[in-house]
């Protein structure tokens, strides 16, 4: 890839490189193109032209010409003025790339409205959520997994927080136990009033942003650089109807976390000892519980030391002897017959 850098595409979609043209030609032409062939011309990935096909990510699917053609005019007619000879340009260069799609097949649009899209780098990810957000008017669910959330992420986010309160947009967001530690996480709540309830949980399933019950967004791989943004029908409900059930289980941050029953041992070493009944190792445990290993093999030492255990496996043994190996009891375990949950103020 030496010598094709951005600094040397010093150009928009409506006027190509030649190699550009021709990569993007075949990929009309043909539906898709191996990744390789893009190498050479990163412009087309940076412009968003290409991107990863969600079923094989060693492909790229062209972006539809007439998406192409949208996204160019959103942006000229802000500038309309400065640049109206453009706006002709960048019509007559969809016009021929819509023609070759016209030969062949028509090529599943990737834009906005279809099933599945993928969404690689943290730039364009961060994009497509702001647009999901300007869009949203009733209802943001979100699962936020891991710890203590760090105060620079509370406040990265909190203007558009604010944007959707302003809107009357409510919002449910479900956490570990652990959040609950953070005077980050109080601050923002403060802040935000009864436009967002929260709810925690022993662990929670990975990263989730659900929009309005039509568009959700979930990461595609482990360092989070890439995501899926979903539209089908099917997939949103599925996601609804998993986030509703965690939510009925979980507790409400205003809320206590329920007694274990048992002297000496907390919650949290109420989970651990469940997860080690499972068999898990300790750095999986901690990882679950939104935790550090060392915090986790602490909490496992006080559990041994607790219920006299000398070794793993006799700390196993006295687990399933003092009942310790089943979840930790819900939200429901401590709410008297038709009593409602808090919600946060």
């Amino acid at each position: 890839m030496a010598g094709h850098g951005a600094e040397e595409h010093p150009h928009g979609a409506d006027r190509l490189c030649e190699a550009g043209d021709r990569v993007y030609s075949r990929a009309v032409r043909r539906g898709r193109v191996p990744r390789g062939d893009a190498e050479p011309v990163p412009c087309l990935l940076e412009l968003a032209l290409l991107h990863p096909d969600p079923d094989d990510m060693d492909w790229l699917v062209p972006t539809s010409p007439q998406e192409v053609m949208t996204r160019l005019l959103r942006g000229m007619y802000d500038e309309v003025n400065a640049s109206q000879r453009r706006v002709g340009s960048a019509v007559a260069a969809v016009e021929w790339y819509a023609g070759l799609g016209r030969r062949v097949r028509p090529v599943p649009s990737a834009g906005e409205g279809s099933a599945i899209r993928v969404l690689d780098g943290l730039a364009r990810i961060q994009a497509a959520v702001d647009e999901a957000t300007q869009a949203c008017t009733t209802e943001v669910l979100t699962v936020q997994p891991g710890g203590i959330r760090r105060e620079a992420e509370l406040s990265e986010g909190l203007h558009r927080a604010l944007a959707l309160r302003g809107r009357g947009v409510r919002m449910r967001d479900l956490y570990t136990h652990v959040a609950r530690h953070g005077q980050g996480l109080l601050t923002y709540l403060e802040l935000m009033g009864d436009a967002v309830e929260a709810r925690t949980l022993d662990e929670v399933i990975d990263r989730l942003i659900l929009f309005d019950r039509t568009v959700a967004f979930i990461p595609a791989n482990t360092d989070r650089t890439m995501a899926l943004e979903l539209r089908h029908p099917a997939l949103i409900e599925y996601l609804v109807t998993m986030f509703e059930r965690l939510w009925r289980l979980a507790i409400p941050l205003t809320a206590p976390l329920p007694e274990t029953g048992i002297e000496g041992i907390s919650h949290r070493e109420q989970s651990i000892a469940a997860l080690l009944a499972e068999g898990h190792q300790d750095a999986v445990i901690a990882e679950r519980l939104g935790i550090s290993v060392r915090t986790c093999r602490a909490h496992i030492a006080r559990l041994s030391e607790t219920l006299g255990a000398a070794s793993r496996t006799q700390l196993g043994v006295r687990i399933a002897q003092a009942g310790l190996d089943g979840p930790p009891r819900s939200a429901a375990a401590f709410r008297g017959p038709g009593q409602e949950s808090p919600t946060v103020r």
